[in-house]
């Protein structure tokens, strides 16, 4: 089962092309690397990358891989593909390819992408990357794309939005444990004695709307959120032939 992730950007095509295709750029907004370099190439070549994810503080995991892409389209529209792979040990992904597609309209640009990996550990990774793994990396994937977004939209850098998320995830975090350790008390008592009966009935509903907005509020508009973005094709779509033909180079 491939990953689909999808947003509209209200930006110049040639813009989100940039920050997209640079690997200074795109190493910036994108959750799942940490570094990104393009490697010496002959003319002709298409243009190989290496790239890393620190996993932990002391443990980075890395690989390499090969791009194309397509800047002028019949239709108007752009696309780029890649094929990855990893020989670390500890990294469950060995090997994968995707796309990313632009799609121009009159508000702005539909950026959308569709990859797929095969995992490592036989039977264990593959359970391992059915119940987390690929979860997670739809997960990052979109929330990249809605950091992307308020970097073009709104002039957030990445960096920003990081710390808007962090915070706010911080505030939510209270905000349940708080709620919940007055839930687990039986309410929160009153500064003067017991609680009036109306309090008393009044105090766990407060709670649990306090928890459900801790879990369920949707995020601020400075703050990067996986939920803004599609998960699933609202058509039918096939990968570009592009990627047909860079799998073709082995």
């Amino acid at each position: 089962m491939g990953l689909y992730i999808e947003t509209h950007i209200r930006a110049d095509l040639d813009e989100l092309w940039a920050r997209t295709q640079d690997p200074a750029r795109h190493q910036r907004w994108d959750l799942r690397f940490t570094e990104i370099h393009y490697l010496p190439r002959t003319e002709g070549e298409p243009q190989r990358f290496r790239y890393a994810t620190r996993v932990l503080p002391f443990l980075t995991v890395a690989g390499t891989g090969v791009a194309a892409g397509e800047k002028e389209r019949p239709d108007g529209t752009r696309t780029s593909a890649l094929r990855f792979s990893s020989p670390h040990p500890l990294s469950l992904i060995a090997e994968g390819s995707g796309y990313w597609r632009y799609v121009p309209d009159p508000h702005g640009v539909r950026f959308l992408t569709g990859y797929d990996y095969r995992p490592r550990w036989g039977a264990l990774g593959a359970l391992a990357d059915r119940l987390l793994f690929r979860p997670l990396m739809g997960w990052a994937t979109a929330w990249s794309f809605d950091r992307l977004r308020l970097w073009l939209e709104r002039g957030i850098t990445p960096e920003r939005a990081l710390r808007h998320w962090l915070a706010e995830l911080a505030v939510r975090a209270l905000v349940l444990a708080g709620c919940l350790t007055g839930l687990a008390r039986g309410g929160v008592p009153g500064p003067s004695g017991p609680l009036t009966d109306t309090t008393a009935y009044l105090c766990p509903l407060l709670l649990v709307v306090g928890i459900s907005l801790a879990l369920f509020k949707t995020p601020l508009a400075a703050t990067p959120a996986a939920r803004r973005c599609l998960r699933a094709p609202v058509t039918r779509t096939r990968a570009p032939r592009l990627l047909r033909t860079l799998e073709k180079l082995g």
